[in-house]
């Protein structure tokens, strides 16, 4: 497989990872801006190891070396995902992909935009053999992050079926969640605003921070 290095200088793909606490509405937004983009929608909860999925569906937190290789196997799963597209598609859009993961600490952010962290136990992050560590300056991260009110997003989550984040713990997740807003490349949608609104509010975004949304020159 080719590599971001090989690619570099052709075209830079980008990825967009939209976040926020349980019950904004993640995964809705994620899936209908990648269609409008033209570009894939991975949910980062689908990479999580099924002890991680365990520990949730009990109730129980996770700790950061529970988080951290997965979040860097979202990092470097949507690297080697971009070196795909770039070989399978043409430069007439956006090209890149869209990635849901609630991303509560800056922390967490960091390992999402290809900065690698040491584990919390004192051991470095595993990722899996076949994939190389990340590499911060040739996958270009926004963060679209879904801000709302606990009221709303308590409502939300009441009525939600199937999912293993119980509504008991969006207290806790909001204590966690450091708040993006400030940092560079983020972009603040209001959870209560319709999909439609979300999407024209990031593509307005992404042309400030200077993505083309027509032809990749990143």
């Amino acid at each position: 497989m080719r590599s971001l290095h090989a690619l570099k200088g052709d075209r830079e793909p980008v990825l967009i990872v939209v976040m926020g606490v349980s019950g904004t509405g993640k995964s809705t937004l994620g899936i209908e801006l990648a269609k409008d983009l033209g570009i894939p929608f991975i949910d980062g909860d689908d990479l999580h190891p099924p002890a991680n999925v365990e520990k949730m569906a009990s109730g129980q937190p996770l700790t950061d070396a529970d988080r951290e290789p997965w979040l860097e196997l979202i990092r470097t799963t949507a690297e080697h995902k971009s070196v795909e597209l770039q070989v399978e598609k043409g430069c007439e859009k956006i090209h890149g992909l869209v990635v849901g993961c609630s991303s509560l600490k800056k922390y967490y952010r960091d390992i999402l935009r290809g900065k690698r962290k040491e584990a919390a136990d004192g051991n470095n992050a595993v990722l899996p053999e076949h994939l190389e560590p990340p590499h911060p300056d040739l996958l270009p991260t926004y963060f679209v992050f879904i801000k709302g009110s606990r009221e709303l997003l308590l409502a939300r989550m009441q009525k939600r079926e199937g999912h293993f984040m119980k509504a008991s713990m969006l207290d806790s997740q909001l204590q966690t969640l450091e708040s993006p807003e400030g940092e560079e490349g983020v972009i603040v949608v209001d959870a209560e605003d319709s999909t439609e609104q979300q999407i024209a509010k990031v593509k307005e975004g992404l042309e400030v921070g200077r993505v083309n949304l027509t032809i990749k020159t990143l």
